[in-house]
């Protein structure tokens, strides 16, 4: 949906409201109601916002599309979108991050935080694997 990649995409290109305001031709307002929901840009305001975000079409307004600008992108990186956390916390893992990293239905997740860094999820089986490892990398020391 635009009003949540809309944000993304420009805070990806590190613009603020006003900036891209400014290379689309419209107010702040008019960004900042795109936004919020309240409103949504012609077809041609559509197509400038693409071309200010380095995106397409169908990233700018599309759901479970990647969120990459056509700029390099180091290999093996993605945003793959924005989730909505639930009420009991949960969130939807979109199905193309489900595609590339072989989640599938039933699968144990590790959720790691780090404070400065964020949340990243692991799966469990990679995970305990590598912890294993390490453990035993230690007992020969």
């Amino acid at each position: 949906m635009l009003k949540e990649t809309l944000p993304a995409l420009r805070k990806l290109h590190r613009l603020s409201q006003e900036a891209l305001a400014e290379k689309v031709g419209v107010s702040r307002q008019a960004i900042a109601k795109w936004e919020a929901g309240d409103s949504e840009p012609t077809l041609e305001k559509a197509r400038l916002l693409a071309a200010a975000l380095e995106v397409t079409l169908d990233e700018l307004t599309g759901e479970d599309v990647p969120l990459t600008p056509q700029r390099p992108v180091p290999k093996g990186k993605h945003l793959f979108g924005i989730v909505t956390v639930g009420d009991k916390g949960q969130i939807v893992i979109p199905a193309r991050a489900r595609r590339v990293f072989d989640i599938a239905p039933g699968d144990r997740l590790v959720v790691l935080g780090d404070e400065a860094q964020g949340i990243a999820l692991v799966k469990a089986e990679g995970f305990l694997a590598l912890a294993e490892a390490v453990r035993g990398q230690m007992k020969e020391q």
